[in-house]
């Protein structure tokens, strides 16, 4: 049996909770899972993602209204 510390520190989301906490659909969600965008852990048939790995993919693709590449016309 898991310890109590370790039971509250795992923390596994579901396509659909990935695709809400994201603002996509789950389609979107499920195909960056695919791609490997989003680290995925298996078990048996499902898919879950670590909320510490969606917390690092949006960390990582965050950009702010100063950046270089802004797809808003001036």
């Amino acid at each position: 049996m898991l310890n109590q510390d370790i039971a509250t520190e795992i923390c596994l989301l579901k396509g659909n909770d990935v695709a809400r906490m994201l603002n996509i659909s789950r389609a979107f969600a499920y195909q960056l899972m695919r791609q490997g965008e989003i680290p995925t852990v298996r078990i048996g048939n499902a898919v879950r993602v670590r909320r510490e790995d969606l917390l690092a993919y949006i960390d990582q693709n965050r950009r702010g209204f100063g950046y270089s590449n802004r797809i808003w016309p001036e």
